[in-house]
């Protein structure tokens, strides 16, 4: 049953705000960004107006997959403070009216973990069944190519299989070597899981955003073993029909559900990333009525720029696809169910230059991306930095990139691809253009740090940055508080029912959304040349919400819209 105002959960006003705390701000000058760093820009996120902080990962961690392998689920990381500094945070969050909600990486830990130190000392180890060992494929000798006990490939290239040579066993990783895969068919990691997501709920945490929460259910035939993948190329398959939202995924969020927020009193906030989800799986995830998550991240939109070689292989958006994909995710979870919106995290480039115009249009493409997103029925988040408009990171060489997803791709793909086309790429699409500290004032290192940074600041910081967007009304970030402000306000923007326009238009972007006798008309031009927008003439003279070049202009039908314009008119029906 579709929501009303009424029964409506608070995060359908809500707007999140994802903080990379090694990029945030440095307080100490080594660097990195750290805790102490994040309560110097607490106001920035409270003048923004977001509802939520979600953290990427500050637990304790050798940093191979930087913070995502986790060696200790209840101490933070040295290199962001001490957890009380995470204590003094989540106070001055919640002091400023929002809610913390933490990285839950469950999917697997580190190598360096002491579950996982225990569970690799002996095969006999009353922890070695909590996680995936198994032996070398039969016929084969352990440890030889092609021994591995599937032919999965991992998501950071090569096997997901990595060898023990004094077990002469096999661990599985879906992702690094130094994160093996959890066992969650043990009923004692799932226990264990739920005693540390109770305790961090009981240190003030608001909820959890769920590390690839869909890959912890395995296909495991009678015989304990697992099945191979689809191979396409080479000697490495596909395994993802094996992994992702496997066979007891459900039973598994839905137990989570229980044993950790059941009967507790809070407002709280759960969202399960879930790459590879069918809108079909993620009604079932999102339905209130089966109480799992909130919502999920999906990735089909993000995917769409693919080229058959995956994401380093990119290729020119088609705006109708775009529609297509959004317009079926708006209506697929439109009666029960609810969306996640977002351009950036992370793990992708910045939207501004991947769909966007990030040199003569930058801040008209950034405000229009924001509009249309944030206007679609669903919990917008945004990015660190996004609320600046800020663009890729511009790396010129190997040497400047420090994401393992890039460099192991590189270190395999140099036999087949040159240098400047895998340059090209990783410009285009590496996980380090998310990744560039953020851009605080025109000051060296973009005020993020005193010291040299981790990975070197963006050199637009000097146009792009806060200082000088805080002191312009007409800035990507007053426009983004503009946005946050009318979810908060406006209750046709939180629960309207959303109808798509215009879904043959390669240029311009339109939907309404309607509430009672509220409606809205919201177009994005999705060029740098004028367009016309073809909508219904009843929207001649109605009156501008929110637009990114003036709001004070007449709309005429048809609309016609200059480069990357962003327009949403109001009528009453």
């Amino acid at each position: 049953m579709a929501l009303t105002q009424r029964d409506a959960p608070w995060w359908t006003r809500a707007v999140v705000y994802q903080v990379y705390p090694r990029s945030f701000q440095d307080s100490d000058g080594d660097g990195v960004g750290d805790l102490r760093g994040v309560l110097q820009r607490v106001d920035h996120l409270a003048e923004l107006g977001v509802d939520v902080v979600w953290f990427s990962p500050l637990y304790r961690s050798p940093q191979d997959d930087n913070g995502y392998d986790i060696s200790d689920y209840q101490d933070v990381d040295p290199l962001f403070g001490t957890l009380a500094d995470l204590d003094e945070v989540i106070a001055a969050l919640h002091a400023r009216g929002i809610r913390v909600v933490m990285d839950l990486v469950v999917n697997h830990t580190s190598d360096e973990h002491a579950w996982f130190v225990e569970s690799r000392s002996s095969t006999d180890s009353p922890k070695r069944d909590w996680y995936w060992w198994r032996p070398a494929r039969p016929g084969m000798d352990a440890g030889t190519p092609g021994a591995e006990p599937t032919n999965w490939a991992s998501f950071f290239s090569g096997p997901a299989w990595e060898y023990d040579e004094a077990s002469q066993e096999y661990y599985l990783h879906l992702f690094s070597r130094k994160q093996p895969d959890l066992n969650w068919e043990n009923p004692q990691v799932r226990d264990a899981v739920y005693a540390m997501m109770r305790w961090w709920l009981d240190r003030g945490v608001d909820g959890f955003r769920m590390d690839v929460i869909n890959a912890i259910s395995k296909v495991v035939r009678p015989d304990g073993s697992l099945p191979d993948g689809i191979t396409h190329d080479g000697r490495l398959g596909d395994g993802s029909p094996h992994y992702l939202s496997g066979p007891r995924i459900h039973e598994f969020v839905a137990e989570m559900r229980r044993e950790v927020f059941a009967g507790r009193d809070g407002a709280f906030l759960t969202v399960g990333e879930t790459p590879g989800v069918t809108l079909e799986d993620a009604l079932l995830f999102t339905d209130p009525e089966r109480g799992e998550v909130d919502m999920v991240f999906q990735f089909e939109h993000v995917g769409l720029d693919h080229g058959p070689g995956g994401k380093f292989d990119p290729r020119p958006l088609r705006l109708t696809d775009l529609k297509a994909s959004f317009g079926r995710w708006q209506a697929g979870l439109a009666a029960a169910g609810w969306n996640s919106l977002y351009w950036d995290n992370h793990d992708q480039p910045r939207i501004v230059s991947r769909w966007g115009d990030d040199g003569v249009h930058r801040r008209e493409s950034a405000t229009m991306l924001a509009t249309v997103l944030h206007l679609h029925r669903g919990t917008p988040y945004v990015y660190q930095g996004e609320e600046l408009g800020m663009t890729n990171a511009n790396l010129t060489s190997f040497d400047e990139y420090r994401d393992i997803e890039t460099l192991n791709y590189l270190a395999q793909a140099r036999a087949y691809r040159t240098d400047d086309e895998l340059l090209a790429a990783f410009a285009a699409m590496s996980r380090d253009n998310a990744r560039t500290p953020v851009q605080w004032d025109a000051s060296p290192h973009a005020g993020f740090t005193t010291g040299t940074p981790w990975l070197a600041v963006n050199p637009n910081h000097v146009e792009i940055n806060a200082a000088a967007q805080r002191a312009d009304p007409r800035s990507v970030f007053h426009h983004y508080r503009r946005l946050i402000a009318l979810r908060h306000d406006d209750p046709v923007v939180a629960l309207g029912d959303f109808t798509m326009l215009l879904p043959d238009d390669e240029h311009v972007y339109a939907f309404t959304r309607a509430l009672d006798d509220v409606e809205l008309l919201v177009l994005g031009n999705f060029t740098g040349e004028d367009r016309l927008a073809l909508v219904d003439p009843v929207w001649t003279d109605a009156p501008v919400v929110i637009g990114n070049y003036d709001e004070a202009r007449v709309v005429e039908v048809p609309v016609r819209l200059r480069p990357w314009e962003a327009l949403v008119l109001r009528r009453t029906r």
